[in-house]
């Protein structure tokens, strides 16, 4: 820059949010340098060359401001802090000092102290990993270093793994403007490394990461929220991410707030939205549905039904079947006095007349099991029955095999490969 482009740049409020931005600005309010700055330091310094003009410095010193009484800009900077620190033909160099935010009023020998700092280290380099992550992969592009260390990007989307789903892009359009929709369903952990899940978790975890991230001009402004489209954040859509990317032009629209970190899809593309969440958390429960049937094949186990139909006296009825686990269940852990009176007056009502009238008129209009029921609702019966299982002395593989052979968890295999991958990771 320029010192007359600096001396704007360090003005708080320097763009009017509602100017036309050029397609690939970033910014918008021209607040960022300074509040981001001022939430980590005391003082503010910022050094910027240009080619074939010479060297630009301002300094905000809040110290200097508390004492003066007025909001001076400080011209000239420390000589030590200048040498060095721009040798390039053009750039510009930003320095924090007076960092209280981060390090407070602790001594330099506090060893607790410095392994929180080490710890929010560790935070800033995920959050830029994650935020940039589309700078830092393209070749020639922005590179970041902590400590000399270059910071690697996090792809939320396994994009270079051969299992990684890319389901078909849309383009939505918006006051004339286009939206790009591109929905991923990310491999089950068995189709990758352990290194590989573990990092693809990402800063919140594999189940708080799904849904939708949005991009503004490739920079992420959410990472992984369902955007109030009516959607639970549930462990058996955990692998489903769709990317959305927005222009600069349509920040009113999406609610884009001053620290760029919230969005809220506008009214006529929440419909479109919706669709195509819908359609990629259907084919991630594909996948878990597809793991559960497969361990249901290894089992030895037989399938076992809770209903079971029989004769009396030339006639059909309908009774539970006494030797299904959960109804051993029900016997061991409370009183079969109590446990039997109850299931033979629900044998004995059986609705029989009003199935068969709906199932003549509107056969399709029976609803499967668990239908529409989320796996977090479903989470504590498949639990209790596990744990029963457990303590009467199976293992906890042998557990889950039965899980997937009873009604009427057999058909709803997602439900228990998720809960069998909580088991693991927990």
């Amino acid at each position: 820059m320029a010192e007359d482009e600096l001396i704007t740049a360090m003005r708080a409020g320097s763009k009017n949010p509602l100017a036309e931005r050029p397609p690939r600005d970033l910014g918008r309010f021209g607040l960022g340098l300074k509040t981001a700055s001022f939430s980590q330091c005391r003082r503010l310094s910022v050094m910027s060359k240009r080619k074939d003009l010479p060297e630009a410095t301002r300094c905000w010193d809040l110290d200097y401001i508390s004492e003066c009484g007025e909001w001076r800009l400080l011209k000239n900077l420390e000589k030590a802090k200048q040498e060095g620190l721009l040798d390039t033909q053009s750039g510009t160099v930003v320095i924090w000092d007076k960092m209280d935010r981060i390090t407070g009023d602790a001594k330099t020998d506090d060893n607790a102290a410095y392994k929180r700092f080490l710890e929010a280290i560790d935070q800033v380099k995920e959050h830029l990993a994650m935020v940039f992550h589309r700078y830092l992969e393209k070749p020639g592009r922005l590179k970041i270093w902590i400590n000399n260390r270059p910071i690697e990007p996090w792809d939320p989307f396994l994009k270079n793994e051969a299992a990684t789903q890319q389901l078909p892009q849309e383009r939505l359009l918006f006051h004339g403007q286009s939206v790009l929709v591109t929905p991923y369903v990310l491999p089950h952990q068995s189709k990758i490394t352990a290194e590989t899940h573990k990092r693809a978790a990402g800063p919140a975890g594999w189940n708080a990461q799904q849904g939708l991230y949005i991009y503004r001009n490739e920079r992420l402004l959410v990472p992984g929220d369902w955007l109030g489209l009516g959607f639970q954040k549930e462990e058996h859509h955990k692998l489903a991410r769709m990317q959305v990317d927005l222009p600069n032009s349509l920040d009113s629209e999406w609610q884009i707030d001053v620290k760029k970190s919230r969005a809220r899809p506008p009214g006529p593309l929440r419909t479109d939205l919706k669709r195509i969440a819908k359609s990629t958390r259907e084919r991630a429960v594909q996948i878990y549905r597809h793991r559960g049937k497969v361990t249901a094949r290894r089992s030895s186990q037989e399938h076992v039904f809770l209903w079971e139909q029989k004769a009396r006296h030339g006639k059909y009825y309908y009774a539970i079947n006494r030797s299904h686990p959960a109804i051993e269940d029900a016997y061991r852990n409370g009183s079969k006095a109590t446990v039997e009176p109850l299931l033979r007056m629900l044998e004995e009502t059986v609705p029989v007349g009003f199935i068969n009238v709906t199932s003549s008129e509107t056969p399709e209009s029976f609803a499967a099991p668990f239908e529409d029921c989320t796996y977090e609702s479903v989470k504590r019966v498949i639990e209790s029955l596990y744990n029963s299982f457990v303590s009467s002395g199976c293992s906890r593989e042998d557990a889950i095999a039965r899980l997937l052979t009873i009604e009427p968890f057999s058909h709803r295999p997602e439900f228990i490969q998720a809960f069998q991958e909580e088991q693991e990771s927990g």
